[in-house]
């Protein structure tokens, strides 16, 4: 008994370990967004909150979060459009191909972005489709689709079927059965789905590293910005970006939890 104890101190301590590893450069970040000096150096001189009022009156800053929240949103729209389709069709419909076509949609998360965003530019300048906003919203809708269909699908499956066969014999068109019995089932895995891929789309390097012409979103613009070093404001940045994530990743999983039905 005292040494199965042993073990989980062990382990526990192992795991706060690898905890601090992760996010302590994060606090860090966010600590150093606050410092009153311009140098990043330890001890802080003060407390400040002029680097947030640096980036917030920044027009290039500005410009580029603006063309974050354009692509994230337009790219979570199109991929949860498109997904839930997909999620349909595949609950409700048996086809040859059903598992290949399964896989095949999932694929690009598993896929590392540098990958999928050269794949992308490759296929898109054989079709004609130039560099833009317009591109990397397509490449981020095709990279985050395997989220929505894995999410509301896997809600599919746990509903009662007999709901919709009681629809049915009600006399409900099918499109009036989708609004009333089906989407209320699988409502908060497509808000969960979308909050997730706004956040992932939000954040979102390499594809768009690959896909953006002279539009830059908030992202390019802090790595093209880090070459010449990191400044106060940039941490401002980062601590803005990291307390919206958390925020929408916390909505993403209360939504995406199973509730006990009443």
């Amino acid at each position: 008994m005292r040494k199965l104890l042993w073990w989980q101190k062990g382990l526990s301590g192992l795991a706060l370990a690898v905890l601090g590893f992760l996010y302590l450069p994060i606090v860090v970040l966010i600590i150093f967004s606050f410092n009153d000096s311009p140098v990043i150096s330890f001890p802080l001189s003060g407390f400040t909150l002029d680097w947030y009022r640096a980036f917030l009156s920044n027009p290039e800053i500005l410009t580029a979060l603006w063309n974050s929240l354009y692509v994230a949103f337009f790219a979570t729209l199109l991929s949860i459009t498109i997904g839930t389709m997909a999620a349909l069709a595949l609950y409700r419909h048996d086809f040859p191909g059903k598992r290949l076509f399964t896989n095949v949609i999932l694929l690009p998360l598993s896929l590392p972005g540098l990958v999928t965003g050269i794949a992308m530019l490759n296929f898109y300048k054989q079709i004609g489709l130039p560099q833009s906003l317009t591109a990397v919203i397509i490449g981020h809708a095709t990279a985050l689709m395997g989220i929505v269909v894995s999410q509301v699908l896997a809600r599919l499956v746990k509903m009662n079927p007999r709901f919709l066969e009681a629809s049915a014999d009600l006399g409900a068109r099918p499109l009036e059965t989708f609004f009333r019995v089906t989407l209320p089932e699988i409502r908060s895995a497509i808000m969960g789905a979308a909050l997730l891929c706004f956040t992932l789309s939000f954040d979102e390097i390499p594809v768009t590293y690959f896909l953006t012409g002279r539009d830059v979103t908030l992202p390019i613009f802090i790595y093209s910005t880090l070459r010449r070093g990191i400044t106060p404001e940039i941490n401002a940045i980062g601590t803005a970006i990291v307390a919206v994530s958390v925020l929408l990743i916390i909505l993403s999983v209360g939504l995406l939890r199973d509730r006990p039905k009443k």
